[in-house]
């Protein structure tokens, strides 16, 4: 790769990094709760909740970088509404991306207050394992029926017997944007229809990449796609480097179909129809295809590109899946090591469930979800469209959400690092090396082969604990 490709991307990464410290794939959770103002007609009442539990009184100490309770204006919570409704309070404790888990840990030891901490990837098995948090069994009714949509991921997330980590909802999908206008311009097919007939799959993916390039007329470079693509693009496979089935964790490296996965990466690399910038929307210049990103870009997408026809759909599938996967995240809340307030974050918890599939709720996200942004002069920041809005949904409920205990396993297997190929995380290398990397690593062999050993030496250590 060239210097400067490799600069460019590099930048890029360490922006995107940053970036998903706050969305879904560094694993921390975006806020997804429902929100209303006094003046919408949304009857919020605790009679929905039914915990059988007492919590009148009670305050949750919240440790995260973001407040539940409502600032600037903003409005509250669905969520947090019922919860105080029934009595309870959530206070926080503030803290930064840099220092929350070493602020965590010295909670817990000093015995200051804590009782509650957002979800990230790292919780299972890195947190549990460090004794950082408790499970949830004894305070939450999992055999409720309200959990019914979410208990392939509740179960998935079994550890040990218990359940420590209880999924409300499914959040930061990511997806592919990409304008309905330049397909037609280019003599391409709509994404979105064909992902309705089941034909958006890798090989029409790539075919509408090379069509697109091939298309230009020299003047401006052309890019199959931008954004963030490699983990994604594993993911569609619906298989995981490692796998996890109750009672031991594998290593899964050498499965057929993430070989496969990779190998189409290092292709569209040695096709250079990957661009490398950094984007925080879909790109406005005409030259780049395809987007790859979680639906907070969509909002920013459509304000920029208002004449393209902006579209969303979910990653192709393998053309050997029997289905689509998603690559996003789960909306959860974890309780802390050594808290005495289980029956009321249990009840939050529900409390966002019902905030999530509560009819009245959901409609009245969608409202909101629908609103433009403008700024304080009227100029448009950002919207998306109801057809956006109900295609995003489906894909959430409609597909399965991967999830990859290896990003779990502490900073050997995912972590920035020093930002090289030699000190970051294992799976940050396996969802982008053959992208970020190439003069570092040629192949899907060498690469799976650098790292496969090291990977054994990771679930010796998780194993050993499951015992």
């Amino acid at each position: 790769m060239q210097v400067k490709k490799l600069t460019r991307i590099l930048a890029g990464l360490v922006s995107l990094g940053a970036l998903f410290a706050m969305t879904a794939c560094s694993g921390e959770e975006a806020e997804t709760s429902s929100h209303y103002k006094e003046e919408d007609d949304v009857v919020i009442s605790s009679a929905d909740v039914d915990t059988g539990k007492d919590i009148n009184g009670q305050t949750i100490y919240w440790l995260a970088t973001y407040d539940l309770n409502p600032t600037n204006n903003n409005d509250r919570s669905v969520a947090l509404t019922l919860f105080e409704d029934m009595g309870g309070k959530v206070e926080w404790v503030q803290c930064t991306s840099d220092d929350k888990f070493d602020t965590l840990t010295n909670r817990i030891l000093g015995g200051d207050p804590v009782d509650m901490f957002p979800y990230e990837w790292d919780a299972v098995p890195n947190g549990v394992y460090k004794d950082q948090y408790q499970p949830l069994d004894d305070y939450i009714d999992l055999d409720d029926e309200i959990w019914d949509g979410m208990r392939d991921a509740i179960d998935m997330y079994t550890y040990n017997g218990k359940h420590y980590v209880v999924p409300y909802a499914i959040s930061d999908p990511l997806l592919i944007t990409y304008s309905r206008q330049m397909c037609e311009e280019n003599g391409l097919d709509d994404p979105y229809e064909l992902y309705q007939d089941g034909d958006w799959d890798w090989d029409s993916f790539m075919e509408m990449m090379k069509t697109f390039v091939a298309n230009g007329d020299g003047s401006t470079e052309r890019y199959g796609i931008a954004g963030w693509f490699g983990q994604a693009l594993v993911q569609s496979t619906g298989k995981t480097i490692i796998n996890y089935d109750g009672k031991q964790f594998t290593n899964n490296i050498s499965d057929p179909d993430i070989e496969a996965a990779e190998n189409m990466m290092a292709e569209i690399h040695s096709l250079n129809l990957y661009d490398p910038n950094w984007y925080s929307y879909f790109p406005d210049a005409g030259n780049i295809l395809f987007y790859g990103m979680a639906d907070w870009s969509l909002n920013a997408s459509n304000a920029n590109n208002p004449d393209a026809g902006i579209m969303v759909v979910p990653f192709p599938k393998s053309p050997d899946a029997d289905e689509y996967y998603l690559c996003g995240n789960y909306a959860a809340k974890m309780l802390v090591k050594n808290s005495d307030k289980g029956d009321a974050v249990g009840a939050y918890i529900l409390c966002e469930r019902l905030a999530a599939t509560q009819e009245d709720y959901v409609a009245a996200a969608k409202e909101k979800a629908l609103i433009v942004e403008q700024s304080a002069s009227g100029v448009t920041l950002g919207y998306r469209t109801e057809e956006q809005y109900d295609a995003i949904e489906s894909y959430k409920n409609d597909t399965t959400t991967v999830f990859d205990f290896g990003y779990g396993m502490g900073s050997t297997m995912y972590g920035d690092g020093e930002y090289t190929y030699e000190t970051r995380g294992i799976m940050n290398n396996l969802m982008d090396a053959l992208l970020s990397y190439p003069d570092s690593v040629d192949s899907w062999a060498v690469l799976r082969d650098n790292w496969s050993a090291a990977i054994d030496d990771v679930l010796k250590t998780y194993n050993a604990a499951l015992e």
